[in-house]
């Protein structure tokens, strides 16, 4: 007869284990546990009857799946970091026995740790990898503006800058840009990569602010960056060989004999890379421009949906058009801009881009003087010599062009001139309950685009002289019909025959306009909410919360709807009112002029 199990020997009490049984299970300190489940991917899971879980203990404990930590014991990371730990011992205690030949010899043999290993663990092929680098390239652009700190390695700032820069390179020689959005946070970009879409921030160039240790944890931020690197560092590799680019990426010629300046100038060339704007040097001269490639969509075809075919044929030639967005255009960048976003923005659409030397010194094409440059990108309220034969715009212009993926006129985006809206494209399309602003419907319906306030004055002066109109012409039909009967009475001095009559009558005889049936609205919506009513009686009990979190859900969405409708009508109508009293004031003026 089998024996009876003891209580908490199995389900959720045998599925779950403490922290603190996981780090005497793996005898690790909770840094280095930290330090492990981040890089492995291991986090902290809730149970569904946490007593059951914790063996009737009372209280909030973090519990992890036992498996996972089984999982964590034959991680190989583990022993290297059991010897940096020794390692570290032994290094202050000779620091503090004050044994210089043993600190020297100490500090140049610290153990390294390798995570490629666990990067390949993680990401069984190059798609999976792809699809995690959303955070990986935010943190590791956040990473790349920090300055020297003691809490962050030095060379993890600069390992994360240097991959960022070789992305961005790679997007601009793949023209793999599609959307861009400014935001308080920073600049949005998104790019399509093997058919998965990567969205990052880089962050907006604002000097650094000193942080207290006890407001972020450095130490974990930088376990994920370590990570992340080492991630991002595979996959620039595997990019840039698909496209036949040399990884470390070369510019301009290269050769063999000069190898080993390049080298020594370890310092000109990260500036040149890290400008943005020199073309990469390939493995191969007769490679194939990603922007001037061609698929054969028919070669494929779908049977029996020539609907998403045919759609598919019309995306693939909107991103064709828009890979040559910017091609043809000479763009001379400002001080005052920043100066990364957009030439990474231009480049990627084949814009030729520029700047003042003495701004960054590396990769600046043409001066400013230079008669061909076509837009001039100013962020002044206004600026001293201009060129007839160019544009003198604002850099909104060239984010609005991307999304909107044409070039849009540049006659709003002057200097001095209020500038349109800028919307998202991030816009859930399938997400019917929501705000939709008039600006956002005008990029697909261009009819639905409201009129400027001079347009509304101009309609609504029109509109009361059309009345005025309509009401004088009533009056004097009104006059002319008194002054015929006036008439005919004088006419036959009071005899009225039937045929008169009846000619009266003839005239008199119009179609009038019928009355419109009356409708309760308060009555037919009541009978509406009593049948919404005997609906939800219908619904069966298990479903019923489900039911009230959506209803509840879907009853603020409705009210941060009108809330915002409410706030559009406010700012329309103070607009037009200001507008208006301008215009009295310019006509006050003008008259007095005169």
């Amino acid at each position: 007869m089998p024996l009876k199990k003891k209580k908490f020997q199995s389900g959720e009490g045998a599925r779950y284990v403490t922290r603190r049984a996981a780090l005497n299970k793996l005898q690790l300190s909770l840094k280095d546990f930290r330090t492990l489940c981040i890089i492995k991917g291991i986090y902290p899971r809730e149970p569904a009857h946490r007593r059951r879980a914790q063996k009737g203990k009372s209280g909030i404990q973090i519990l992890y799946l036992k498996k996972d930590i089984l999982f964590l014991m034959h991680e190989p990371m583990i022993w290297k970091l059991r010897e940096l730990q020794v390692h570290l011992k032994r290094l202050k205690r000779a620091k503090g026995m004050h044994q210089k030949d043993l600190v020297k010899r100490y500090s140049s043999t610290i153990p390294r740790i390798s995570i490629d290993h666990v990067v390949k663990e993680r990401y069984p092929t190059f798609i999976d990898a792809l699809r995690d680098m959303d955070d990986a390239l935010t943190l590791c652009c956040l990473f790349a503006t920090f300055p020297k700190m003691i809490s962050i390695p030095p060379n993890l700032i600069a390992l994360c800058r240097r991959l960022t820069i070789e992305f961005m390179h790679y997007c601009i020689a793949a023209r793999a840009l599609r959307k861009v959005f400014i935001s308080i946070k920073g600049i949005y970009f998104q790019v399509e990569i093997k058919g998965q879409l990567i969205t990052w921030i880089i962050p907006h160039n604002y000097p650094h602010e000193p942080q207290k240790k006890q407001e972020v944890d450095f130490y974990t931020m930088a376990t994920f960056a370590d990570f992340y690197s080492t991630a991002i560092g595979f996959v620039n590799y595997r990019l840039y060989h698909t496209i036949n680019l040399y990884y470390p990426p070369r510019l301009g010629t290269y050769n063999a004999e000069n190898l080993e300046e390049e080298i020594l100038e370890e310092n000109e060339t990260s500036d040149r890379v890290a400008a943005l704007n020199l073309a990469l040097q390939k493995t191969a001269e007769d490679v194939e421009d990603p922007a001037d490639e061609e698929l054969d969509l028919d070669a494929f075809p779908l049977e029996g949906d020539e609907a998403k075919a045919e759609e598919a044929r019309k995306e693939y030639e909107k991103v064709r058009k828009l890979k040559k967005l910017f091609e043809g255009l000479k763009v001379f960048l400002n001080r005052e801009v920043p100066r990364e976003p957009l030439v990474f923005a231009l480049r990627c659409f084949g814009a030729k881009v520029s700047w003042d030397e003495t701004t960054f010194p590396e990769g600046a094409l043409f001066p400013e003087t230079d008669e061909t440059i076509t837009h001039q990108i100013v962020d002044r309220p206004d600026i001293q010599k201009q060129y007839i034969s160019r544009y003198y715009i604002q850099p909104q212009w060239v984010f609005d062009c991307v999304n909107a993926r044409e070039l849009l006129p540049v006659e709003k985006y002057f200097i001095g001139m209020v500038l349109p809206p800028h919307l998202s494209p991030f816009t859930v399309e399938y997400k019917t309950q929501r705000y939709i602003p008039p600006e956002e419907k005008a990029l697909t319906d261009p009819t639905a685009m409201p009129n400027t306030d001079q347009e509304l004055l101009d309609d609504i002066s029109d509109n009361d002289i059309e009345d005025i109109d309509d009401e004088k012409n009533e009056l004097d039909d009104d006059k002319k019909m008194d002054s015929d009967t006036s008439i005919e009475e004088d006419e036959f001095d009071g005899e009225i025959t039937e045929e008169i009559l009846a000619n009266m009558k003839r005239k008199k005889m119009k179609v009038e306009s019928g009355t419109p049936e009356f409708v309760n609205k308060g009555k037919l919506r009541q009978e509406m909410k009593q049948l919404q009513l005997l609906k939800e009686k219908m619904i069966q009990k298990k479903y019923k919360n489900l039911y009230k979190s959506m209803k509840s859900g879907r009853i603020k969405r409705e009210k941060e709807i009108k809330l915002l409708k409410y706030k559009r009508r406010i700012h329309e109508r103070s607009n037009l009112e200001s507008r208006r009293a301008e215009i009295k004031a310019r006509r006050a003026q003008a008259a007095t002029l005169v």
